[in-house]
């Protein structure tokens, strides 16, 4: 996703579990939540992590959502304001939707159909990380860049609720670009600013009341969800709390302890990596979960400078890594991989070619004989992460070259090492998340050279190799399907031959919770992580 960083989560106050209603919600009952950190933004225009999103999307629905489900099932796209899939015309350059009559946002505002334009247009005026996935309708690369006059490619009718989306060229995952939470329609003439600290109004079953920068925010129930939002789009789970009250706690420890306690129903942070086995031996299956995410753990090279730039020099780096020092650095729960799809996605095909072999890397290196060894390694103060860079930065050490290591704050890591002015950016630790369950969220975001920004750049090893561009921007013009995974499995070995990044492992998403709540409901989406809609009193305490 984006790049979606992995960083420390939240906390909050005293929990308070009320018993159940006839229609399965919670009466007069307050869930009470722990992140190790407050998120990127609560500005659905801008949110750009997996904190952001798990925090957003029982708030805002785009025209188009996930599957509110476990696994591949809800990595399915599905209606949401629209009444149905988009009808696809034009040899796939023209989608055609209609909004679901009588819907409105949680500040009594009817939703309309020119409220899409009107939030694609506020999203690019403010240089949204989303920006790339919607400069291909017609005229938002233009809007991008003058931010006036509005975006021709897309007409809206208020009367009829159609909304028809024109693209310059087929793009096989704007379905899945249309279910992002930076699509998600807000009322025209919405401010165009982070309005993380007053989040703007939104349709789903809750809404964000209140918010305190860095410390902790609120929800309560979307009082329009009852009225008729929540009849319109069945799809979604209403939530089975009156509220939700997040605080933020940054040690992990402590987040444990006091969900240990039932001080707080569940920490989003996964647990420290000294306490896993602990946590699992006590409490798997029932207070703990262990998710599969379709994620991808890597040490990214910037292929531009030197030393890297020499492709046996990064060879080299991928030979001496030992996966599993890396996966103890991870508590053991992280599957070893080397290679640029992750398991699960569509497109994945188990190889290694560069196993495990110090003799050979050192043998590249007296090969290339780099006269620049000096290196500076980032990673972020996330425990786990930084000791992946530790790590890291002793192999470079074997290796002859002469690393410094730079440990930067979780909260903000991307965006240092996304921007161009930050100096000696040479290479260090990085994560993906998907943004959506297609095989293009690995290579166009980070391994295209026309995403190279120099701001907010998620190709962090600036690779930029006409070839791949080329066959990037083709695979993205067809429909997924068998030949096309195919092609996408033969684009990772040619990417991991030129070895920009070194690959090393998929992490799952942990769940920990109090004895409070009923894990066996509970929906860990691929996409947004933990549904907070689907969080439940455990009916037997």
């Amino acid at each position: 996703m984006v790049a979606l960083a992995v960083a420390a989560m939240l906390a909050s106050g005293v929990a308070g579990c009320g018993g159940s209603s006839d229609d399965g919600s919670a009466s007069s009952s307050t869930l009470e939540v722990t992140y190790g950190t407050f998120p990127d933004h609560l500005d659905p225009s801008l949110s750009y992590s997996l904190e952001g999103w798990t925090a957003l999307w029982e708030t805002y629905v785009p025209l188009l959502t996930y599957a509110h489900a476990d696994g591949a099932a809800g990595a399915k796209v599905i209606p949401g304001l629209a009444r149905a899939l988009p009808r696809i015309t034009d040899g796939g350059r023209t989608y055609t939707l209609t909004l679901r009559p009588g819907l409105r946002y949680s500040d009594g505002t009817p939703v309309r159909a020119s409220d899409f334009p009107a939030t694609i247009e506020r999203m690019l005026a403010m240089n949204s990380p989303a920006t790339p996935f919607f400069t291909d309708i017609v005229g938002a690369e233009r809007f991008s860049k003058t931010k006036a006059g509005g975006i021709a490619g897309i007409e809206a009718d208020d009367q009829t609720g159609r909304i028809v989306i024109h693209l310059e060229q087929p793009r096989s995952t704007f379905d899945n670009e249309l279910a992002m939470l930076f699509a998600a329609p807000l009322p025209a003439g919405t401010k165009r600013e982070d309005l993380s600290g007053d989040p703007p109004p939104g349709t789903g079953p809750y809404e964000i009341v209140a918010a305190k920068s860095g410390r902790s925010w609120e929800y309560r129930r979307n009082p329009e969800w009852a009225k008729a939002n929540g009849k319109l789009m069945p799809q979604i789970p209403s939530g089975h709390y009156d509220a939700i009250d997040v605080t933020v706690i940054a040690n992990a420890e402590t987040a444990v302890n006091e969900v240990e306690r039932g001080r707080y129903d569940w920490m989003q942070e996964p647990p420290p990596t000294d306490r896993y086995a602990e946590l699992e031996n006590r409490y798997a299956g029932t207070q703990l979960l262990s998710t599969p995410q379709i994620d991808i753990y890597y040490f990214w090279m910037n292929v531009k400078e030197p030393p890297f730039d020499d492709v046996r020099v990064r060879r080299a780096v991928n030979y001496a890594l030992a996966p599993g020092a890396l996966q103890r650095t991870y508590a053991g729960r992280m599957r070893p991989l080397q290679q640029v799809l992750p398991p699960a996605m569509p497109g994945h095909r188990p190889y290694r070619l560069y196993p495990h072999d110090m003799a050979k890397a050192r043998e590249l290196m007296a090969e290339a004989d780099p006269k620049v060894r000096k290196v500076t390694v980032w990673t972020d103060d996330y425990p786990a992460n930084k000791q992946a860079g530790e790590y890291y930065e002793g192999v470079l050490r074997e290796l002859g070259l002469q690393p410094t290591l730079k440990v930067m704050p979780s909260t903000n890591y991307t965006t240092i090492i996304g921007n161009d002015s930050t100096p000696n950016l040479d290479t260090g630790w990085g994560n993906w998340y998907i943004d959506y369950p297609h095989p293009n969220d690995y290579f166009q975001p980070q391994l295209s050279g026309a995403t190279i920004a120099p701001t907010a750049n998620s190709n962090w090893a600036h690779f930029d190799d006409p070839r791949i561009n080329r066959r990037i921007a083709q695979l993205d013009r067809h429909p997924l399907d068998p030949d096309e995974e195919a092609a996408y499995a033969r684009l990772d070995r040619e990417v991991m031959r030129q070895a920009p990044w070194a690959p090393f492992g998929s992490v799952p998403v942990t769940t920990f919770v109090s004895d409070q709540i009923d894990l066996k409901k509970l929906v860990v989406n691929p996409v947004y992580g933990q549904d907070l809609a689907t969080f439940a009193p455990n009916e037997s305490e």
